[in-house]
């Protein structure tokens, strides 16, 4: 069966990006645009790895990290922050809250971030 992922993702052509790259992976991928949305689909919807960007609407990406890590289904599931706030201090963050992962996306291609995945799944 194909590993479900869950982008959490505001900037729709990124979104959209990481979508179609992670398909042709093989992977099925469902997209949230704001934080309380991918909260909410995270949550119903059991996705083998969520990838989490931090600057969204109405929730942001490390109060979305720790409502998922303080639920029992979510607390083993592998979150990747995929942002572009790559301070040590946001990454030290992202760490403390309990992201697997921590990606800058201005460094990276979406084949490196498929790379970074599939350490996870």
């Amino acid at each position: 069966m194909n590993k479900k992922i869950l982008i959490v993702e505001d900037d729709e052509m990124i979104a959209s990006m990481y979508k179609t790259k992670l398909e042709q992976e093989g992977y099925l991928v469902l997209m949230a645009n704001n934080g309380a949305q991918g909260l909410s689909m995270a949550m119903s919807q059991n996705p083998d790895l969520v990838l989490l960007d931090i600057i969204m609407p109405q929730l942001d990406g490390f109060s979305v990290l720790q409502e998922l890590r303080s639920s029992a289904k979510m607390k083993s599931t592998p979150i990747i922050m995929l942002t572009n706030l790559g301070t040590d201090e946001d990454k030290k963050k992202g760490g403390e809250y309990g992201a697997t992962d921590y990606l800058v996306k201005a460094s990276l291609t979406p084949t490196q971030v498929g790379e970074a995945i599939k350490k996870y799944l």
